[in-house]
């Protein structure tokens, strides 16, 4: 885990390493772990981890700086935050909803996922479908997505929990992201927690980017899919995967 001293803080005020033509007027934590990410060549677009920067110690004086940020956000709408009731201390709930839940997968490390040996004489080597479901966000307007994610594998010499699958997606999705990336973030995870070369992920889900701004579509429906070894180049293993995910579809609660 990333530590910060009162050297990378400086570093920030005076623009250290040519990052800028001129350093910050005040130093911010936020700001100090920008500047150490730029210096360390990490990439921190909306749908990336960026952990190994933040602890949850930092997180809460994150929580604190970005309130003021959506304050400044909520004066420029012309908003009443001090008299509105329902406007008081909103800034600060948008600040912990953002860092704890829509994006808390940003600022989280992976998510446990303990495996199983699968390696014995009577070992499984079937198909495996999860289905679970997804709260995301469009990186572009900041807007809801929800659906759910199905993901295949051909279990390899490792198992691992069931809810795992789901923990891992939905850690995968609570960023912001489009839902083609999301579609690939699940599948690389799932094959790094599981080291299985075969894994599916099928996704549908509906974008409050097109429900509740530009066209409108009230009944706008997105499906992507990701498939890696024998769910690309064998045809059966691909129809056993799409006919599982239909049977799921069918038992699903509606």
């Amino acid at each position: 885990m990333t530590t910060f001293t009162s050297e990378d803080l400086q570093s920030v005020l005076k623009g250290a390493n040519d990052m800028s033509d001129k350093g910050y007027e005040e130093a911010n934590l936020a700001d100090a772990i920008r500047f150490k990410m730029k210096r360390d060549k990490k990439r921190f677009w909306a749908g990336d981890n960026i952990s190994d920067y933040v602890t949850d110690q930092d997180k809460e004086k994150l929580i604190d700086e970005a309130t003021e940020a959506f304050e400044t956000v909520l004066d420029r709408l012309l908003i009443d935050r001090e008299n509105d009731p329902n406007s008081k201390g909103t800034a600060r709930r948008l600040a912990k909803m953002y860092f704890n839940e829509i994006m808390g997968g940003r600022y989280d490390p992976a998510p446990d996922a303990t495996a199983f040996p699968n390696d014995s004489e009577d070992r499984y080597e079937g198909m495996l479908v999860v289905r679970s479901e997804l709260r995301s966000m469009c990186s572009h307007h900041h807007q809801p997505v929800s659906g759910v994610a199905y993901i295949g594998i051909i279990a390899a010499n490792k198992l691992i929990g069931l809810s795992k699958y789901t923990r891992i997606a939905q850690w995968c999705a609570r960023r912001g992201t489009l839902q083609e990336e999301l579609c690939n973030d699940i599948a690389r995870e799932i094959m790094k927690a599981t080291a299985s070369e075969n894994v599916a992920v099928y996704i549908q889900a509906i974008h409050g980017c097109c429900e509740n701004r530009g066209i409108m579509a009230h009944s706008s429906l997105t499906q992507t899919t990701v498939l890696k070894g024998a769910f690309n180049t064998d045809p059966g293993t691909k129809k056993e995967f799409m006919d599982n995910i239909k049977l799921q579809q069918e038992f699903a609660p509606r």
